[in-house]
């Protein structure tokens, strides 16, 4: 028995070793680079699919088995693990740490939160456009580490409120002034939520790196950053259950007052997750793997001038708008049921007094952040400008301004960027003055804050997902090896028998399986194994390869139905609201809609936007150049 315990604490390093051994005559008996480049790619895939090592060092195998079998050479390998995607990540790292670091996310969802008022049905539309928003621009893990304690904070108000409301009209008015204390006597563990959320956006960061995650892991580090901030506080306050998801599991049945209460908070807490998935299709810098798809088309075609942040977002942004609302009333539907009339009225006379003081502490809590400051300011006009010249900057219909130079194609979204995050390390935090005389001395409270930028070398690297970096130059690196072996060939005459099937129906099989996959592997691996595969296989059968490819990399991030499919599912699970059979059933109905809306969308609008009826040249060089 202590031996079979031994070998399962060890079966990681077990599967490390035995894996490479086992598959070792595959290179040896055939002695050919598509062999070797073969055994490479298996071998890193294993590691990835079972995480038996992170993602990161798992995709470090390519530089050195490459140059170890004679695929590559050394200096070929490294090249390929930094890309002009990646320097657009870091640009973006930059805005989204400035966004982070001034709780500019913050407002935006409160003043939201605010509009749509506490109705149910308005909250959960609410939550969801403004998760959706945020998303775009933020990775999926931090804009779900941004809002889950705001809609936890939520929550608790309009169970609180119906709470107090019951009591004060069971008791008089006399027993209903203590229970008034009571009920504000819980609001600093309230306040502890915000004051923690810091952290677990920058813990939260580090978990879209990592996908073994579950809810322990997941809220380990913002439970002690609260636990440390409460010791700050009087004794009083020192108690914070609201931040601890496995205390609120414990106490589950205590929490709800009801079962509409428990619907409502099932019902909002998974609608964060899944809007931050919709919200990351919109953009090509919205997740990880619309990045290493861009990467990857842009070296597998180099002349195909046809995918930029423009062309995408007009793809993608009519897909998200009807997912969003689509997905929406999938959610009312199954937690909250069909009287829409009820639980989306705007009307003032129809509040009831637990929404009332909902709402009353929603407006407290914005009101605490004061008036936006000089560095939330400069953050926003950043934000806006950024995307205004990733627009401008080819938008294919009207010349944009990269045609003003000389010299064309030397300018990429990545130079937009780069170019704006090097100028929030040297704008001062504070506003400059020019002249005038501080008449108020309450002005200069922080004298250091005159000469700290907006933010500085901690604060990106405390967003900066470095391991995602790995993890996505390995992929580029596989593929090269891929291309440069013939792998990539053999692997497209193998598919020849799918010839058969119409190009809509090859593509549909494609986003099932890799919908199916990616439930139980990362996102980044399951992309950077299957993207090879797909260009040979549309090279093979003369389909436009962005038929296939753009589908299948939006397919990949409706891993939705499992705590482990990504981690905002896990940090979603991790506050005890939703059980996994929730999970599955909410997750399953979001992943068809998805499916279904990418797939008419591909063959409608994105065939005259891609030009998907027919196939370029571009496609044709690549083709002759693999079979050279």
């Amino acid at each position: 028995m202590g031996l079979l315990k031994g070998l399962l604490r060890a079966r990681k390093l077990l599967l490390v070793i035995s894996v490479p051994l086992l598959l070792l005559p595959l290179p040896m008996l055939h002695s050919s680079s598509e062999a070797a480049c073969a055994y490479v790619l298996i071998v890193t895939a294993v590691y990835w699919v079972s995480e038996a090592v992170p993602l990161g060092a798992a995709a470090l195998v390519p530089a050195f088995l490459y140059p170890f079998f004679g695929v590559l050479r050394s200096s070929e390998v490294a090249a390929e693990y930094f890309k002009n995607t990646t320097l657009l990540l870091v640009g973006v790292i930059c805005v989204a740490a400035a966004v982070e670091k001034w709780n500019l996310h913050k407002r935006i969802a409160l003043r939201m939160v605010i509009m749509a008022g506490a109705k149910p049905g308005m909250l959960l539309l609410c939550f969801m456009c403004c998760t959706t928003l945020l998303s775009m621009w933020l990775s999926n893990t931090s804009t779900t580490a941004m809002v889950m304690p705001i809609v936890e904070a939520v929550l608790q108000e309009l169970v609180s409120a119906e709470e107090e409301q019951l009591v004060a009209s069971s008791a008089g008015t006399e027993d209903a002034e203590p229970i008034s204390r009571e009920v504000n006597n819980s609001q600093p563990s309230l306040e502890l939520i915000f004051v923690s959320e810091d952290t677990t956006t920058t813990d939260s960061t580090s978990l879209m790196q990592n996908k073994n995650l579950n809810g322990v892991s997941t809220v380990t580090k913002p439970v002690k950053t609260a636990k440390h901030q409460s010791k700050k506080q009087p004794p009083s306050q020192e108690k914070p259950p609201v931040l601890s998801p496995s205390a609120k599991t414990q106490g589950v049945n205590k929490k709800y007052k009801s079962q509409h209460d428990q619907m409502i908070c099932k019902g909002l807490s998974l609608s964060i997750s899944y809007a931050a998935t919709i919200g990351g299709l919109t953009t090509i810098i919205g997740t990880s793997t619309s990045l290493i798809f861009l990467e990857h088309f842009n070296n597998q075609y180099p002349a195909a001038d046809v995918v930029n942040f423009g062309t995408w977002f007009l793809f993608s942004f009519p897909i998200s708008l009807i997912m969003l609302v689509v997905s929406w009333f999938w959610m009312h539907w199954l937690f909250l049921g069909c009287n829409f009339k009820e639980t989306c009225s705007l009307s003032k006379k129809n509040k009831t007094k637990r929404e009332e003081l909902s709402e009353k502490r929603i407006r407290e809590e914005y009101e605490k952040l004061g008036a936006i400051s000089y560095p939330e300011m400069v953050t926003g006009f950043f934000f806006i400008l950024m995307t205004v010249l990733w627009f401008t900057r080819e938008p294919g219909f009207v010349p944009g301004w990269d045609s003003f130079f000389e010299k064309k194609g030397y300018r990429t979204d990545a130079t937009v960027s780069v170019f704006l995050g090097f100028l929030l390390f040297l704008i001062p935090a504070k506003k400059p003055c020019f002249g005038k005389k501080k008449d108020d001395p309450g002005e200069d409270k922080e004298p250091s804050l005159g000469m700290e930028p907006i933010i500085t070398w901690k604060d990106f690297q405390k967003t900066m997902p470095w391991e995602i970096v790995i993890l996505v130059g390995g992929g580029y690196a596989l593929a090269s090896g891929s291309k440069s072996s013939g792998l990539s060939t053999w692997i497209g005459h193998q598919m020849l028998t799918l010839s058969s099937l119409p190009p809509w129906a090859i593509t549909l099989l494609a986003c099932i399986l890799v919908s199916i996959v990616t439930e139980f592997v990362s996102n980044p691996a399951t992309i950077t194994i299957f993207l090879p595969i797909l260009c040979s296989l549309s090279e093979t059968l003369h389909i436009n390869p962005l038929y296939t490819l753009i589908p299948v990399t939006m397919c990949i991030s409706f891993a939705v139905m499992l705590p482990v499919g990504n981690p905002p599912n896990a940090i979603v699970f991790s506050y005890g609201h939703c059980q996994i059979k929730d999970m599955v059933k909410a997750g399953l109905g979001v992943n068809i809609i998805g499916l279904v809306i990418v797939m008419v969308a591909i063959n409608t609008w994105g065939v005259s936007l891609f030009h998907l009826d027919t196939f370029p040249a571009w496609a044709e060089v690549s083709n002759i150049t693999d079979q050279a």
